[in-house]
């Protein structure tokens, strides 16, 4: 490939989905989140971080969302941006957030459109898939309850791993992404993201019927996009939702079309009456991630292509996931012996290589942040986050 193709794509990709709003307050972005580093996961062929989130009290059984965040973006900020670490403390569920490194991408963009990293089995979502085996054998994950979302890259991304590993996740979310398969290059990456090829959905469905061996049945998808996106076009969308209504064998014209708060929902449902793809339209939003309140609650803090627009995509995608029927209330558990420890220690050695670190600015543990010395540990975070510019 010659350098003149790269070249322009970097250039382009300062406007392709970052959240440079966070770089000046990235210390701040990882004090207010939980997430942790787990260093050793498998031999990490895409060569990714991972970190993740578990509240406190969860007992066996957990669901799982893996979360992917957009380029120039890291994972704390993502988090503390689109308020899913809230979710999860709030819900219950199990948070796993991959981290792209410059290694891989200048401009830290999940490499969706590479083809060495988005084959079953290799690169970016085998290190991504490895994680989730991590996180299913250390934490007793519901392995019928695992999903995927992401921004953007972290959307195209998302679908990447809907396609290539389709046994493993139930359902998943895209944020102002694009379909699996139509861009092996940066050439047509960037294309893609400006005028999509015109394909049947037939021929969209083909290209996630040839990326595993499985034969079905499919995860479900949730897909969002706002109307005056000039990265990506919204014509994606509808390329996505038409891949997935062909894998689902499910009609071109939406069972359901309703307004949620304000902005149109189409569903479809499956012969057993559940949703199994639905596609929000966020009306002149731009590109991002709209956040916003649900059921009286904040979610996220507002900042570059973390758009307020009066309704939280992360708990609607969590909805959708069959997520948010029960709130979490953690109940106190006794601490583990010495002895205990070194025996989890140990079998944790014996089981590979799992040790969790902390990650800068994180906990060392996964725990809520707690009032020890009488403070508000919530006004400090405020505080920061508005000292940093990340939120008024």
């Amino acid at each position: 490939m010659s350098h003149r193709n790269p070249i322009d794509f970097l250039a382009h990709l300062r406007k392709f989905n970052g959240l440079s709003g966070l770089h000046p307050a990235s210390g701040a972005a990882e004090a207010a989140s939980p997430l942790i580093e787990t260093a050793d996961f498998g031999d990490n062929p895409g060569n990714l971080r991972m970190l993740s989130f578990i509240p406190e009290g969860l007992t066996k059984r957990i669901p799982l969302v893996v979360v992917l965040h957009g380029c120039t973006q890291n994972a704390a900020g993502y988090d503390v941006g689109a308020g899913w670490s809230t979710l999860a403390q709030r819900y219950g569920f199990a948070l796993l957030m991959p981290e792209q490194k410059r290694d891989n991408n200048p401009n830290l963009c999940f490499n969706w459109f590479v083809p060495d990293d988005i084959k079953r089995g290799h690169g970016e979502v085998a290190s991504i898939w490895q994680m989730v085996e991590r996180m299913s054998a250390a934490y007793h994950i519901d392995r019928a309850r695992i999903f995927v979302t992401g921004l953007s890259a972290g959307g195209a991304m998302t679908t990447v791993m809907l396609a290539t590993y389709p046994d493993v996740f139930a359902g998943g979310a895209v944020i102002a992404g694009l379909p699996y398969g139509v861009a092996g290059t940066v050439r047509q990456a960037l294309k893609e993201m400006r005028h999509p090829s015109p394909r049947s959905a037939h021929e969209l469905g083909d290209l996630v019927r040839k990326a595993s061996p499985h034969k079905g049945p499919w995860p479900k998808l949730s897909v969002w996009h706002g109307s005056a996106d000039r990265t990506v076009n919204a014509a994606n969308a509808d390329a996505l939702v038409k891949q997935w209504l062909d894998l689902h064998g499910l009609p071109e014209t939406p069972m359901s079309q309703r307004s949620v708060v304000g902005f149109p929902h189409q569903v479809w449902w499956n012969s057993s009456g559940e949703a199994t793809v639905e596609s929000y339209t966020i009306t002149d939003m731009a590109h991002g991630t709209p956040i916003g309140r649900a059921n009286d609650e904040r979610y996220g803090v507002a900042g570059a292509y973390l758009l307020e627009a009066g309704i939280s995509s992360s708990f609607h995608i969590a909805e959708f996931f069959g997520l948010t029927g029960r709130i979490h209330r953690h109940k106190a558990v006794a601490r583990p012996s010495a002895e205990a420890d070194h025996a989890a220690a140990a079998d944790g050695a014996r089981a590979g290589t799992f040790r969790p670190r902390a990650a800068a600015g994180a906990r060392a543990a996964h725990e809520p942040p707690r009032d020890r010395r009488g403070f508000d540990v919530g006004a400090v975070i405020t505080r920061a986050l508005t000292a940093a510019g990340l939120m008024k």
